[in-house]
């Protein structure tokens, strides 16, 4: 009897950072709001960002450890590596938006009919955001 796989109803990258704060920062120029937030010590250990049905979730590398040994471990090792290929509508907005973070990759058009551009974000992972292409 074939197994039924089950459905997946959201995913939500949690991006393992060594400050939280300035990713929450870097976010709220693209219009998230910060919908919950949790102390670790004296910085913030972990930030839920929202905007309409799109949700991030940073997470420092001390409050991973501390929650969680072994994830922390890997987490933090450097041997987990994440980029965020980001969708939005007007392009132009958003480099403006984001202006002054790191630029890995510039404005390109690509084969697959995307406008797109990199940046790095404070935490040190790469986001690519991307619009189609005028027709």
């Amino acid at each position: 009897m074939p197994s039924v796989a089950p459905t997946v109803k959201k995913a939500t990258p949690v991006l393992v950072v060594d400050d939280v704060a300035p990713c929450a920062e870097f976010w709220e120029k693209l219009g998230f709001t910060r919908t919950a937030e949790v102390p670790h010590g004296d910085t913030l250990g972990f930030v839920m960002l929202d905007r309409g049905d799109v949700q991030l979730m940073y997470q420092s590398v001390e409050s991973v450890k501390a929650d969680n040994p072994a994830m922390g471990e890997l987490l933090g090792s450097g041997g987990s590596r994440v980029a965020l290929y980001v969708e939005v509508d007007d392009l132009d907005a958003t480099e403006r938006a984001v202006k002054g973070a790191p630029m890995l990759m510039p404005r390109r058009k690509t084969f697959y009919g995307m406008n797109e551009f990199g940046v790095q974000d404070p935490g040190g992972h790469a986001v690519l955001f991307a619009q189609p292409a005028a027709e």
